[in-house]
């Protein structure tokens, strides 16, 4: 059994770690050319995160010629991380080893997210029981968690669920579960995870539209998550484009979010159903105030005609919205995701019309529009990476 992960004293060590982390086993000469650092002391370096049982010997590699060197890189299963993404009627919850390898995800956990202390115990408990069930739950070293709205990733507040005192709902939690925690907004996450593990390349300057319940922006400006001054940029959901009545979640009225989200959709469903609109779903004697965005999704699978079109007209106010921020920040690349993405091309060819339709030609040519590869996993991944990076202090 390998030791306990112990965390790097100096800032060299840290350099070491975080070249293994993020680029994997590597020999003392390679390290020393990459980190501009003398031969001599890295091999020192080393083996003092071998004495803490940190980094491993993998042995000699081959070598076109003379003294063949060694292989080094961290201990697996030395140290794991917990991702939490929350959604309004389940949780998803992955462990990641420290080299990046994704251990495994229990999903669809079913939840409810209210703004309650119920709601907020739930959670606690899911997470709890997670750890509980893994074989090594004193090496997991931090869980980061995702949720919608405000959240400041400086401090540990959120502001849009669990506010109910002064206290930071990351220590809040952490005193419940026993392990550091980090909060993050879901839609940064989720662009984090994507950027990092998921379909972007070489792109540096990319938004990571979330398309679920409500609707969000994450930000990669030069290769970096932007964050805005206080932390809250990507509110994409509360621009506002829309001339009604009606009253967002967020008190305003006219938003985004009112006309192209999965709230939206749900509303607008429900108020056909109400009219006597025929949908699958009404054969199957679901009450129509019961009705989520899940059902409609399902519902335009199975080829229900009502939720095609309702889901091909939040498409193409959705594509109104995204063609402002391709106007406004000239990405290189528009990643979308989340769980309206479940719909496939009932949603992308509306999206996509929009966008020619309202973006500027000579802008939107300089943008790719893709779908997320890691799917209802983005946010996941990206809290794991998120915490991890945190700990092991990886810039």
């Amino acid at each position: 059994m390998s030791k306990h992960f112990s965390m790097p004293n100096t800032d060299s060590e840290q350099l070491i770690i975080s070249c293994f982390a993020n680029e994997g086993n590597a020999t003392i000469p390679d390290l020393s050319k990459k980190l501009s650092i003398g031969v001599p002391k890295v091999t020192q370096l080393v083996q003092k995160l071998m004495q803490d049982g940190v980094v491993k010997d993998y042995g000699k590699i081959q070598s076109t010629g003379g003294r063949k060197p060694n292989l080094y890189g961290l201990v697996p299963g030395s140290a794991f991380f917990v991702g939490v993404d929350v959604k309004q009627t389940h949780i998803l919850i992955g462990l990641m080893d420290s080299q990046k390898n994704l251990i495994g995800v229990s999903e669809k956990l079913p939840y409810r997210l209210d703004n309650t202390q119920e709601s907020l115990d739930q959670l606690c408990g899911h997470i709890q029981s997670f750890i509980a069930a893994q074989a090594f739950p004193d090496k997991i070293l931090g869980i980061g968690i995702n949720l919608s709205g405000r959240i400041n990733y400086a401090t540990g507040h959120s502001y849009s669920f669990f506010h109910f005192g002064d206290e930071p709902l990351s220590q809040i939690i952490e005193k419940q579960v026993g392990i550091p925690v980090i909060l993050e907004n879901d839609s940064r996450a989720m662009a984090f995870g994507e950027f990092s593990m998921g379909i972007v390349q070489e792109e540096k300057d990319v938004l990571f539209i979330n398309l679920d319940y409500g609707i969000a922006v994450g930000i990669l400006m030069n290769g970096q998550l932007y964050y805005g001054k206080s932390g809250y940029a990507g509110e994409f959901g509360h621009m506002p484009i829309f001339d009604n009545e009606l009253i967002c979640r967020c008190g305003k009225k006219g938003c985004l979010e009112t006309e192209a989200s999965g709230w939206a959709l749900t509303r607008l469903f429900r108020e056909k159903l109400s009219e006597g609109s025929s949908s699958v779903l009404s054969q199957r004697n679901i009450p129509v105030e019961s009705v989520e965005m899940e059902d409609i999704i399902d519902a335009a699978l199975n080829d229900d005609v009502l939720a095609i079109e309702l889901i091909a007209k939040i498409g193409e106010n959705l594509g109104r919205g995204i063609a402002a921020l391709i106007n406004i920040f000239n990405p290189e690349l528009v990643v979308l995701g989340g769980g309206l993405l479940a719909t496939g091309e009932y949603i992308w060819l509306p999206i996509r019309t929009a966008i020619n339709k309202y973006s500027l030609s000579l802008v939107n040519n300089d943008t790719q529009l893709r779908m997320s590869a890691l799917g209802e996993k983005a946010g996941v991944v990206g809290a794991c990476l998120l915490i991890r990076n945190h700990v092991l202090k990886i810039v």
